[in-house]
């Protein structure tokens, strides 16, 4: 059970999270200082500091904790699960989680948005997701010690997420709604797949 000291730091963080959001559509991200989301949050820059590092961090605020549980899942792989099926497991339970987190769903074309734009943001992107890709990998690698590599695994990785990523991106950039994202993602997965059968 969550303690009370517990539930006000995640109240915070939240408010936090939202205040910034708020901001960086109503005024534009690299207008926006760190003192102005603080205030909105009711908090002082002080408590900004204990929660994020930059505005930058705030944008990205669930991409520690989903990679620390797509890295989970792949390491407590089920036994005789082949490759193909447990990368289809992640995708699937990535889309879930991202489903049952109403702040990540509602908040995910203004952040897809500042991201496509913003140089600084791009470039933040692309830091975390091939340092991301990475770690899986390696997860990878050691979760399928006699049948994958370094290579393999790293082409597993990349081939899932760039098929996935591009596809649902492709469909929002095309007007479509985060739940067509979605099917786009896994219909991606699946394709991506069955080039990889090869592997393993």
């Amino acid at each position: 059970m969550v303690g009370l000291r517990e539930r006000k730091k995640q109240r915070t963080r939240r408010a936090l999270i939202e205040a910034a959001l708020r901001l960086f559509d109503e005024k534009g991200f690299e207008e926006t200082t760190l003192a102005e989301i603080a205030a909105e949050a009711e908090v002082s820059t002080r408590t900004f500091f204990s929660y994020f590092a930059s505005k930058e961090d705030v944008l990205f605020f669930d991409g520690a904790s989903r990679l620390a549980l797509t890295v989970e899942m792949v390491s407590s792989r089920m036994p005789g699960e082949r490759l193909a099926d447990l990368l289809l497991r992640l995708v699937r339970a990535s889309l879930q989680r991202a489903g049952d987190d109403d702040l990540s769903m509602m908040e995910a074309p203004l952040r897809l948005r500042l991201i496509m734009t913003i140089p600084s943001l791009q470039a933040r992107a692309l830091h975390l997701l091939l340092d991301g890709q990475l770690q899986l990998a390696r997860a990878l690698e050691d979760a399928f010690p006699d049948e994958l590599d370094h290579v393999d695994a790293a082409a597993a990785v990349g081939a899932l997420i760039g098929a996935t990523k591009l596809a649902a991106i492709s469909t929002i950039n095309r007007g479509g709604s985060l739940e067509q994202a979605e099917e786009s993602a896994v219909r991606a997965a699946q394709l991506a797949l069955r080039g990889l059968s090869s592997i393993g």
